[in-house]
């Protein structure tokens, strides 16, 4: 059945058809017109600290290597040898001075230019190494120590890309004078779903949290949630949800860090840094950020933060069906190596493929998917109209906010998803 992208989402958002996450047609558009055009996470600042340091990435289903060159730069190649196209790179992370193609060993230097070719030594007429080195990310930039990359060379800065989404990002970056640092490589596991659905997940769906998550998250935590909860959309696709605490909160249900098992069970060295991280908050972020909790924060199209489980996370498309999924535990750059071991167990306590909530999830996932792919419904389009209307300006948050149970954050994703196959389905 032929039809056009206007089809699938209708004006306000408010109908959205089962095929954007089940059609292959729709899939095509999308990276082209979504992973083509936008800023994509690549990986943090921490990982590559040294010349020689590499980590790999994907931008959508793009190899690409991330690397720390000579000069202290960051550069970012596409994984793929320019005389056979095999993977120059073979381990997911390290420290080289060269990438190598095991097939005619054709070797790349860390930036991605051509270093060596074997079998040149016996030709005459000698190939221009310079013209053949690894296709570039066009666009890499950096902004609080994260990376991303482009494919666009076109496309605007990234920090204008991230718009109002500073505010609330810096919220938790800014607490700490040294910045985050991202503690190994990122946890990986295949998901029979699209990438879009764990994105709206992340994206401001805290709602789901004393059903799905029954067994963790009660009806009194749920109602705090909804009491003193916020949802913020900055631009179409970037969103945050958090609590706003009350001016007189105590330190201990304010602070980042205490809501986990590594701030309640750590020990006092952990609370007594804690403590102190929150003493400075109003100084650091200012006294309406030093107040802030968050939820969930989504970046368009595909890197989502959990705060309090201190997880960056990034859905990579694996076709409209799969989904490679990627979680970075995250701790505070200066806390002692004891903080940082204690820390980290509030990521891996519920999330990452073996924690109880990150499963949970995860089975919702895939049954979504099948439920997009269930044959005649096409004229039983998904609801999502939720809240219409009822968000705004706030008078001390940038964006249009609400209340946590308004799914504008999902209306606003698919607008802007819309518009933007579109353009691709139009030629544009």
């Amino acid at each position: 059945m032929q039809f056009s992208v206007r089809d699938l989402v209708n004006e306000d958002a408010t109908r959205i058809s089962r095929r954007c996450w089940s059609d292959p047609r729709v899939y095509e558009l999308e990276k082209r017109g979504i992973f083509g055009r936008s800023w994509l996470f690549l990986g943090h600042e921490s990982q590559i600290p040294r010349a020689g340091d590499f980590v790999q990435a994907y931008m959508c289903e793009t190899p690409v290597i991330l690397a720390r060159g000579e000069d202290g730069a960051i550069h970012a190649s596409v994984n793929s040898c320019t005389h056979r196209g095999l993977p120059v790179c073979r381990a997911d992370h390290g420290n080289t001075k060269r990438f190598v193609c095991p097939y005619h060993s054709w070797s790349y230097r860390v930036d991605g230019s051509l270093a060596t070719i074997p079998q040149e030594n016996t030709l005459r007429n000698k190939p221009d190494k310079s013209a053949l080195g690894l296709q570039r990310v066009p666009r890499v930039e950096s902004w609080r120590g994260m990376i991303f990359g482009s494919f666009d060379p076109d496309i605007v800065a990234l920090e204008d890309y991230l718009g109002d989404m500073r505010f609330y990002l810096d919220a938790f970056f800014q607490r700490f004078p040294e910045g985050v640092e991202f503690l190994g490589a990122p946890h990986r596991w295949v998901i029979d779903a699209n990438w879009k659905l764990p994105v709206e997940n992340q994206l401001g769906d805290v709602n789901h949290g004393p059903f799905l998550h029954a067994a963790l998250i009660s009806r009194e935590i749920q109602e705090r949630i909804e009491e003193l909860g916020h949802s913020v959309v900055t631009a179409p696709g970037h969103g945050a949800t958090f609590r706003l605490m009350p001016e007189d909160t105590p330190w201990q249900e304010v602070a980042w860090g205490m809501e986990g098992l590594g701030g309640q069970l750590g020990g006092q060295e952990v609370q007594d840094w804690l403590r102190e991280v929150q003493a400075r908050a109003a100084q650091r972020v200012g006294p309406l950020r030093a107040r802030m909790k968050g939820l969930t924060y989504g970046i368009y199209p595909n890197l989502s933060f959990l705060w309090s489980n201190t997880a960056f996370k990034v859905s990579h498309p694996r076709g409209p069906g799969r989904v490679e999924y990627w979680s970075w535990a995250v701790v505070p750059a200066g806390a002692p190596d004891t903080v940082k071991r204690a820390l980290r167990t509030n990521y891996s306590s519920f999330f990452g493929p073996g924690g109880i909530i990150e499963q949970e999830d995860s089975e919702a996932w895939s049954q979504q998917y099948r439920g997009a792919s269930i044959d005649f419904t096409d004229d039983h389009a998904l609801y999502y109209g939720l809240g219409l209307g009822e968000e705004a300006p706030h008078p001390e948050l940038p964006g249009l906010v609400s209340v946590t149970a308004n799914e504008f954050y999902a209306r606003n994703f698919f607008a802007r998803w819309r518009d933007e196959l579109q353009a691709v389905e139009e030629g544009a």
